[in-house]
């Protein structure tokens, strides 16, 4: 039986190390993509070879052409042929308005989020689509269709493109076999709150929440699980809202 063999980019932290756990207990082989923190993609591979899969670690930066050539590279010549991909990787910057964001943390979070996206759906397709199989899954945000304002209205517009490039990108690749959908959390208590500057904020926000709480990574994993697996295979073009009511 051929081994499913899935790239997790933003894997080493939040919602990718979820993912890449969820995956591996579902029998998925899966290559790690990471930019920063090497011991802490270990740490998830470690996690990854518990349960019963195998495992790679390359440090990516997705924004970077070469660098997405080599992350897929690796994985075919170390695993074999991929077969999933799941685009986490993403950045935020300081919260506040879009008056005052700077230039550099607005280039760096659409270089990331959507450009990075972009060349690793790119790569993907190019590989996918003459074997007539594969699943991609983006990770998107809520931040996509409530905008963010005060707080990060580039990312949200980031998110909303990533939206509109897995609506296309499914009825592009249906034909040949193909499935692109996208799963769009919520507030979910991960470390990226951290790197915005509002590491409560998780929290602080949870009880406005229709739900009345923040959302999980493992609970994001899930979703992403379930349309990455057979029970999910007349699904392509949607956008998986996992966002405690908003």
């Amino acid at each position: 039986m051929k081994r499913l063999v899935t790239v997790v980019t933003g894997g080493s932290r939040g919602i990718g190390a979820a993912v890449c756990r969820r995956l591996a207990a579902d029998g998925h082989d899966v290559v790690i993509g990471y930019v920063h923190d090497t011991k802490a993609a270990e740490a998830v591979a470690d996690k990854v070879l518990d349960a019963g899969a195998r495992s790679v670690v390359v440090r990516v930066d997705t924004s970077v052409e070469a660098d997405v050539d080599r992350l897929f590279a690796t994985a075919e010549e170390r695993l074999g042929p991929v077969t999933g991909l799941v685009n986490n990787a993403g950045v935020t910057s300081p919260l506040g308005r879009l008056a005052d964001a700077d230039t550099a943390d607005l280039r760096r979070v659409v270089d990331v989020n959507l450009l990075g996206t972009l060349l690793c759906c790119r790569r993907a397709a190019q590989l996918m689509a003459p074997r007539r199989s594969g699943v991609i899954v983006n990770v998107s945000s809520a931040a996509a269709t409530l905008g963010s304002p005060g707080e990060y209205v580039h990312y949200a517009a980031t998110k909303a493109a990533v939206d509109a490039l897995t609506v296309g990108l499914a009825k592009e690749l249906g034909p040949d076999g193909v499935r692109v959908n996208a799963v769009a959390p919520g507030l979910i208590d991960t470390e990226i709150h951290t790197a915005s500057g509002d590491p409560d904020r998780a929290r602080r926000g949870g009880p406005a929440v229709p739900l009345g709480r923040a959302g999980r990574a493992e609970e994001i994993a899930s979703a992403v699980a379930w349309l990455m697996s057979p029970d999910a295979s007349y699904t392509s073009g949607a956008v998986l809202r996992v966002a405690g009511g908003r």
